[in-house]
């Protein structure tokens, strides 16, 4: 039997649609709301986590965030603070307009105190994640992939310099490692109760609930990441959609998904991290819809390849940066397959450091830089030939070959 679409009708897409848009504006009001209670004085008292510090030369940039705003403040380096630590902090709250508080902003901060270090369950298993390892890179790495606790931009620059910033933000292949886990811990004990108390119910799909309700509750411990966010909705939804024999691997699932965050969360309309995950699922899909025929040990090796150079005029029109180093890059994401499951299992055992020496090294590594940059006008054709590729093979074949273009001229 053919797979259905969750929206077949025009009076079901516009139903839909008119639900999202009454929840986005009630998002939207609330947000507002909040921005209002933010810039009624000049001045804002509020007590924040420390999600990021960088450091200049005469004072601390920090990164904080509770559960009305996130923003940027600096303040000097008399106090020592760390990434989760709460920290009360008055800033300076005039002149910050609605758009910037959607989309974050910097503001100076008048002054701060109660730098606390409170022993949340996301802190302990930060520090624990700390002690097993003794390099600061690695570290953060860690707290990075398993906690998504944001790397300094010093660090950050060389997973960028390499083209493998998707790998060490959390995503949809760590998610489905996560859930899979998850899923195999709690199969065989689930079984012995299903056995013997309700033996009716469908085993995997309840084993498969279970794992979603502790993916929300990592969802909430990494504090809604946006591409994490979007993948934890997908999931969710896959689930609902093969209960129901309704297309999984779709472009509307995709659309439905960017309309659900969007409606709930509206400041993620700014969000890079949210539309870079969006793409990239596109591009996968797009993969899928005109590749799938291709045999499957080939399809593999090709997959990682072709999706690293299609999304290279993509990435370089937000980030510069190029390196020959980066055509490795497709072969990092083929071993990443193996690491990162393998990095879960030796922290597990207690083994966390085994591989330490060599991630070092590669951590190590310098690389030679020189900037590409994507001009306005390529990206607008290059994302709209992107687009219409859904509909035409014609625009597909054209995407492929401006891509070559590209990334020709990127690298020789």
């Amino acid at each position: 039997m053919d797979s259905l679409q969750l929206i077949s009708t025009k009076k079901q897409l516009i139903s839909f649609l008119l639900i999202l848009l009454t929840i986005f504006s009630f998002n939207i009001f609330y947000e507002y709301f909040k921005y209002k209670d933010f810039t009624k004085e000049e001045v804002y008292l509020d007590t924040y986590e420390v999600l990021n510090i960088y450091e200049k030369e005469d004072f601390l940039v920090l990164k904080l965030q509770n559960e009305k705003l996130e923003f940027f403040t600096s303040i000097d380096k008399e106090n020592s603070i760390k990434k989760l630590d709460l920290i009360t902090i008055a800033v300076l709250s005039k002149g910050v307009s609605f758009y910037e508080f959607l989309k974050g902003f910097y503001t100076k901060s008048i002054f701060y105190e109660n730098i606390e270090r409170i022993d949340t369950l996301k802190k302990e298993l930060f520090n624990h994640i700390n002690s097993l390892h003794k390099e600061e890179k690695i570290q953060e790495l860690f707290n990075a992939l398993f906690l998504a606790i944001p790397i300094s931009k010093e660090n950050r620059q060389i997973y960028t310099d390499f083209g493998i910033s998707h790998l060490i933000a959390i995503s949809g292949f760590h998610l489905s490692i996560i859930s899979f886990i998850i899923f195999i811990l709690f199969y065989y004990p689930y079984s012995f109760f299903h056995e013997r108390y309700f033996p009716y119910r469908n085993k995997k799909a309840d084993v498969v609930l279970i794992s979603i309700v502790i993916l929300l509750y990592y969802l909430h411990l990494t504090n809604l990441v946006p591409s994490l966010l979007r993948s934890f909705i997908m999931f969710s939804l896959a689930f609902l959609y093969l209960r129901s024999n309704i297309k999984v691997f779709s472009f509307q699932s995709l659309a439905i998904t960017l309309l659900i965050i969007l409606s709930l969360f509206p400041k993620y309309l700014f969000s890079i991290s949210l539309w870079f995950s969006i793409i990239g699922v596109f591009y996968i899909f797009l993969y899928i819809h005109y590749f799938k025929t291709l045999p499957k040990l080939f399809s593999i090796i090709f997959f990682n390849f072709w999706i690293f150079f299609v999304f290279n005029p993509i990435v370089h029109f937000f980030f510069p940066n190029t390196s020959y180093e980066q055509l490795l890059s497709p072969f990092f994401t083929l071993l990443f397959t193996f690491f990162y499951p393998l990095e879960i299992i030796v922290h597990l055992l207690g083994f966390a450091d085994v591989l330490d020496k060599y991630i070092l090294m590669f951590l190590n590594y310098k690389v030679s830089i020189y900037e590409t940059d994507t001009s306005l006008y390529f990206f607008i054709i290059y994302v709209a030939i992107s687009f219409f590729s859904i509909f035409s093979k014609k625009f597909f074949i054209l995407l492929n070959i401006l891509l070559i273009i590209f990334n020709v001229t990127m690298f020789f």
